[in-house]
């Protein structure tokens, strides 16, 4: 994925660092998108595409911290960026421990901000990627019978055949043709992969 397909969100109430921002990182690659406060974000989030959110601490009305949590309650998964005064620095201390993914304080260089954004869109990747497995994994998975998916669980216990036989109360051949079966629409090529694949699932 190129830069084009990430959108850098900037909110904050100051319009020359939202205009400043947003002419920093679309100068870097990345669209942007600004609004003065949080609330007018969040009436908008259902056109957003994949990026960061880049926010003040304190703006009028719903803080940066304020709409980190309630983009959370939205499961609305973004990571976000904290800009922040010098005064704020114990406060996002503790907003990083409850999940916001980076703070960076005032006043801060061109570098310091890219970095971050860079940072939070190589993990906004690896999270789409994860989720796009899953996905993938999830539509293998609904292609069992329920038979095999019981025959899959049995599996990935680390039952033998014969065990598996014993508790589903079918024959050891019947066992072996549904795990070959389950083998072959997961796609996976060892016991290991399979039970990877179960975690995920």
């Amino acid at each position: 994925m190129d830069k084009q397909h990430f959108c850098i969100y900037i909110i904050d109430d100051d319009k020359g660092m939202r205009d400043s921002l947003a002419w920093l990182v679309k100068s870097s690659g990345y669209d942007a998108a600004s609004f003065e406060n949080a609330e007018s974000f969040i009436e908008n989030i259902t056109e957003h595409k994949l990026g960061c959110v880049i926010a003040d601490i304190r703006m009028p009305g719903m803080s940066g911290l304020a709409l980190y949590q309630k983009l959370s309650q939205m499961n609305f998964h973004m990571p976000v960026i904290i800009i922040t005064g010098h005064g704020d620095i114990s406060m996002a201390v503790k907003a990083l421990k409850d999940g916001i993914f980076d703070f960076v304080e005032k006043p801060f260089d061109d570098k310091t901000i890219l970095d971050s954004i860079h940072m939070a869109i190589q993990y906004c990747k690896h999270q789409q990627e994860q989720h796009s497995i899953h996905e993938m994994l999830r539509d293998r998975f609904e292609t069992l019978t329920s038979r095999e998916k019981e025959v899959m669980d049995k599996i990935v216990l680390g039952l033998s055949n014969k065990q598996i036989a014993a508790a589903l109360n079918i024959s050891i051949k019947t066992v072996e043709v549904h795990r070959s079966r389950v083998m072959e629409k997961m796609q996976a090529d060892s016991l290991a992969a399979l039970v990877r694949m179960s975690l995920k699932i």
